[in-house]
């Protein structure tokens, strides 16, 4: 007999063998603590190694440098405490916890600062500015490599959140495929509560293990650590008691909303009238249009800088290897349609356009992209080029310039974009990037369907801390060579 959801007792506790103390070994909720635990002691150590850096040369061995490594020890951690950087929600998944580690290292300056000029003690500014941003770099690296850890783990089915999906079969399995294929998130969905057992198959390979009234039992008998609603089955009053039963059965609850593709930066929560009113942002603010113009320019000369001798010798290798320039422009469009030159170094030989409609029945590409991994138009050099995406290192002069953004879209031809379908079109909302999220997600292995949903993603959800993101990302994949031809 089902129980009300409301009630002092919403389920029948009983022994499973999926609740059992060795059913729960492998899983997040059994793990969570000892990984805390760990980021603690990480994070310990990097304000340690980083005070005793920074502290020995001033104050030397003694009673005085011991203080000082134990004030930032303990106030190190304090600050990220404070800053919410030990929740168990946000450890080992996503940019939250290097967030914090950035807001504790703020804090920290600000703190140092302040207590010196209330007090007039004499606070090394080599300790401040140096020692505060080389114990936060020190705990973004431990850290990184720690979750790298936990990654491979989750890929091996451990330290996973047991997962109920909720909702009907069409948008519940939309759900689990998106789950299935980000399993770093740690979400391992072991069932489906739909909203009839009529028609109880099997939902994206996941069993139907209940009806929606069940899912507090579902909940407690089978372990269940995160409940994701899907679709509009549950809303409203349903839902408030839903979450009355979870909290007695100790499983969160997520709403997966009808909106797509919107990331929380995005979303603000509007308590009105009673109601709770979901604000979505539609468009990027001056402030962050800002910020992303600052960024693009001054570390896009930065990079020009530093890549100028790279540059001049690829260029020099493309001038002797095979006739032509050694740079090729092309127009391309840009934001809102404008067109610009595009500098690229020349990977291809100089006939590579007019030989391009004789190569279509070997296009291996898709929408209105022409890709081919072995194409004849490449020169030797500029296959090596193009493995490492040395081709690309012109573009930063389009950075400088402001044609293009070190992250966004990639620049289209003014041909592909007259075969856009309707929504295509918004990836024109944003300046192309030098990088983008297809760049860190398979390159040119990418389907033309992924690469647009993948734009629009990013154009719909940027910010500066995502495009610091792509860049450490695209670090790695140009240097693994992946998914580029």
């Amino acid at each position: 007999m089902r129980r009300s959801w409301a009630s002092s007792q919403p389920f029948v506790q009983r022994l499973t063998p999926f609740n059992d103390a060795s059913a729960r070994e492998h899983l997040w909720s059994h793990r969570a603590a000892a990984y805390r635990a760990r980021v603690v002691v990480l994070d310990g150590f990097a304000a340690l190694a980083a005070t005793l850096l920074i502290g020995l040369p001033i104050y030397g061995p003694g009673p005085l440098l011991a203080a000082v490594v134990a004030g930032g020890v303990v106030g190190f951690v304090v600050l990220v405490a404070l800053a919410r950087g030990y929740e168990a929600g946000e450890l080992g998944d996503g940019p939250a916890e290097f967030q914090a580690l950035l807001r504790s290292g703020a804090w920290a300056v600000v703190a140092l600062m302040t207590a010196s000029y209330l007090t007039k003690a004499e606070i090394s500014r080599l300790l401040v500015f140096g020692g505060v941003p080389a114990a936060v770099a020190i705990a973004v690296i431990a850290r990184y490599f720690h979750r790298r850890v936990l990654h491979h783990q989750r890929s091996h089915g451990e330290a996973m959140m047991r997962t109920l999906i909720v909702g009907q079969a069409d948008a519940a399995a939309r759900v689990v495929a998106d789950l299935a294929g980000a399993p770093y998130h740690g979400y391992q969905v072991t069932g489906v509560c739909v909203p009839s057992l009529t028609d109880a198959r099997p939902v994206a390979g996941v069993p139907v293990v209940g009806a929606v009234a069940d899912v507090a039992q579902v909940v407690a008998d089978r372990a269940i650590d995160v409940v994701v609603v899907s679709g509009s089955t549950l809303n409203g009053e349903a839902l408030r008691r839903l979450s009355w039963a979870l909290d007695r059965a100790g499983a969160k609850l997520i709403v997966v909303p009808d909106i797509l593709e919107v990331t929380a930066p995005r979303l603000t929560v509007k308590p009105t009238a009673g109601l709770s009113l979901l604000e979505v942002e539609v468009g990027a603010t001056r402030r962050r249009l800002l910020a992303k113009a600052v960024m693009d320019r001054t570390v896009g000369l930065a990079l020009l800088v530093a890549a100028a001798p790279v540059i001049g010798v690829a260029a020099l290798a493309v001038r002797l290897t095979s006739p032509g320039p050694a740079f090729y422009r092309q127009t391309r469009v840009g934001v809102d349609g404008s067109t610009f030159t595009m500098w690229k170094l020349r990977s291809m030989y100089v006939d590579a356009d007019q030989r391009r409609s004789d190569l279509a029945a070997s296009n291996e590409g898709a929408g209105v992209l022409f890709k081919m991994r072995q194409d004849p138009r490449v020169t030797p050099v500029g296959r090596l080029l193009r493995r490492f995406s040395l081709d690309e290192l012109a573009q930063l002069v389009n950075v400088v310039k402001g044609d293009m953004s070190l992250v966004g879209p990639r620049p289209p031809l003014a041909a592909e974009v007259e075969g856009y379908e309707d929504a295509v079109h918004r990836r024109l909302r944003v300046k192309p990037g030098l990088t983008g999220l297809w760049q860190v997600s398979g390159r040119s292995d990418l389907s033309w369907d992924e690469s647009v949903r993948l734009d629009l993603r990013y154009v719909d959800n940027w910010s500066v801390a995502m495009d610091l993101m792509i860049l450490w990302k695209t670090a790695r994949a140009v240097l693994s060579g992946s998914g580029a031809y």
